[in-house]
This record gives C-alpha cells, structure tokens and sequence, in this order.
C-alpha cells in the first residue's frame, strides 16, 4: 500500500464504520475485483474496525483478526512457468496438500472474521481432491472466496462437478495469450482448449440454473510476447463465456530470472515498474500491510506473513490439527517478523524482492472490465 493510498483509506473510515456497524455490510475493490460483504456478524464489525487501527498504527501483536487470508491447497502444479518458484524448481518444499480437516479447523476458526479468502499460493488449486469439500466449508461464512486456476483441468467431470454445489465467488482463470504459441510462453505446458471448454460449461450452467456464481474471471497478464493481442481480448473473453477481464503486469519472486526481464511489455503503460538502464527502479513509499491484516498459510499448515515468502524462511509458527490459528497469529514469533517487516524489512530476500514495493501502485492488476452484466 502506497502511503497516500493509507490515509486516503483512513479518511473513509467512518463511511466504512457507518456501514459496517449499522448495515452489516462493506463495499469495497480487491485486485480490480468488485466485492461486497453482507451479512456480517457483530464480532466481524468490530473486527473491520479494529483492523483500521491497525491499518494506523501496525502493531507487533494486531487488535484484529485478518481481513483477508490465503490458504495453499496444493504445492504443486503441471505447468512450468518460467516467473514461478514452483514452475522453475525454486520451491523447496516438499509437494503437498492440505489436510482437510487442517483446512476445516483454520476456515471455522477465521472465517467468521474474514473479508476475502483467497485458494491458492504456488500450486495449482484444481488438483486439490478435497476441492468440493472445501468450498462446502467456505461456503458457511459471509466472506468473498477466490479460485484462481491455470484452466488445464477445468473442463473435467470432476472439477466442474466440485465447483457446482458451492461455487467461490470469484473463479480466476490464467489466459496469458489469445493463441496456444502465445499462452505457452508464459504458461509453459498449457493448452486453451481445456480452460475455454471449462469456462464455456460452467457458462452454460450458470444460465440454465440462474446461478450468481461463479463470476468467470479472465485474468491476463501483458507481456512482450502477448501485448499485440489486447485489442482482441476483449471479443475472446466475450466468445468464451467469462464475465470479466482484468489486465495484470508481470511481477517479481524473490528469485532472480532473466525470463522476467526477457518479457517485460515494450509498452510502459503495461509495465509494472520502472526501468532506468534496464534497472528496476527503487520506490520509497510503500508500507507493507500483509504482515498485519493479510497471511498466507501453506500447505504443511507453515504460515507467513506474505505469499512472497514461498519457502516459509521467516514462519511465523505452523497450525497443527488439534492447534489454533489465533496462537500462530498472535504469538511471540509472528511480532518478531512484523518487527523486522515494519522496521527493517531489508533483513528479509522476499522483502528487498517484494513484487509489491516498486509498483506505481499497490495492487497486480491495473485494469480490469466487464464483458456481461454480473453482480456480487
């Protein structure tokens, strides 16, 4: 978050109070992605509250529950994406999926308190066998699910069987070039075909059954190899089914990659940072936010205070079946990491690489619109 983004957040707080303690409800943009939470609980009002104390002050040991949490269902994928630790073989992780029950005891201990639930880190959610079982969980809470996917398993019985009975609210499908040649650049080992098949029946099923969800979501990232295409983006998202487009520059891991460079846009409107000599320029006025209102669990139960720190370097503790979250989140370890995120965040590779500090602005997405009416 860019530090005029923060007081410009500050500065809505008492329509975001207003809304949230006599409506039980909060409107707000996630990555270009527009959401509304209705129905919220007392104990989730005030924790929106207390988390924009948090917001203001960024303390060791939060006064609030996360806004937002991402959970790894698989650590591994089929694809080899070239900007990926999995797809280049830097994840050093054991490939793994999450316990179910893990997966239960975490949703039912913070779901009541979250905004956004986000189902996926660095591997591939549709390979995740318990998928339906999960989204029967997510399901029970007032909160906006997200479901991004390569697509390569989309259009299977099984999968689309899984999505049906309890969709998230937001399924992500990875298009990143409008032809095979140009999408396998990027998504090395990818096809079209499964993902537009896929995107196409749940379309179909969506009109036949009057389903709101799940809105079908192109995400695309501009790239060298594929910025020519974006005129036509829009007329195949339409042919395909989906419901949105957002567009999304290409972002750093903590892992130096001459395919990144390789595939930085021509055009610098499409670029996520400035270059200067084929330099990353250094911006100076981010303030990191994840480390207090946004975690991220892995697939062993490993969490951390950023997605970016794919290879748990800087844990802030492991949930266990049996254990709770709240004792990871608010433990003694976790407040060592906030410090050092808040103080001197240098300390940290997956810090000095953030793919967030040296954008313009704070999110992945830059643009985004809608090719059908749909609601949220």
């Amino acid at each position: 978050m860019r530090r005029h983004e923060r007081w410009e957040y500050l500065g809505s707080a008492p329509r975001i109070a207003w809304d949230a303690i006599a409506r039980g409800q909060y409107g707000f943009s996630f990555d270009e992605m527009p959401m509304v939470v209705r129905g919220m609980s007392w104990p989730s009002r005030l924790n929106l509250l207390a988390a924009g104390l948090n917001l203001a002050h960024r303390r060791l040991r939060p006064w609030s529950w996360p806004l937002h949490m991402q959970i790894e269902l698989t650590s591994f994928c089929e694809l080899e994406c070239p900007v990926c630790p999995t797809g280049i073989g830097k994840l050093e992780r054991s490939a793994s999926a999450i316990d179910p029950e893990l997966f239960e005891q975490v949703v039912h201990e913070a779901g009541p308190y979250l905004l956004t639930l986000s189902l996926w880190a660095w591997g591939e959610p549709l390979l995740y066998k318990h998928l339906e079982r999960a989204l029967a969980t997510t399901a029970r809470y007032p909160m906006t699910t997200l479901l991004s996917t390569n697509g390569q398993s989309l259009n299977s019985q099984r999968v689309q069987e899984a999505l049906r009975p309890h969709p998230p609210t937001y399924l992500i499908v990875a298009i990143d070039g409008l032809s095979d040649e140009t999408n396998s650049v990027y998504r090395k080992g990818a096809r079209l075909a499964p993902a537009l098949e896929g995107v196409r029946a749940l379309a179909d099923w969506k009109q036949r059954s009057g389903s709101r969800y799940p809105v079908l979501h192109c995400r695309f990232i501009a790239m060298r190899q594929n910025e020519h295409e974006l005129p036509a983006l829009r007329e195949f998202a339409t042919a395909a089914g989906f419901d949105m487009v957002s567009l999304r520059s290409l972002s750093i891991i903590d892992s130096a990659s001459e395919a990144h460079q390789d595939m930085v846009p021509v055009n610098e409107l499409l670029r996520a940072y400035r270059y200067e000599q084929g330099r990353r320029v250094q911006r100076h006025d981010f303030v990191c936010q994840h480390a207090f209102s946004f975690p991220t669990i892995l697939a062993d139960g490993t969490v951390v205070a950023c997605d970016q720190d794919f290879n748990g370097q800087q844990a802030y503790g492991v949930v266990k079946k049996g254990g709770a979250f709240r004792d990871v989140w608010l433990g003694a370890r976790a407040s060592e990491v906030r410090r050092t995120v808040r103080d001197h965040s240098g300390e940290y590779s997956f810090c000095r690489n953030c793919a967030y500090a040296d954008r313009p602005i704070s999110r992945c997405s830059f643009a985004s619109y809608a090719v059908r009416p749909f609601e949220v």
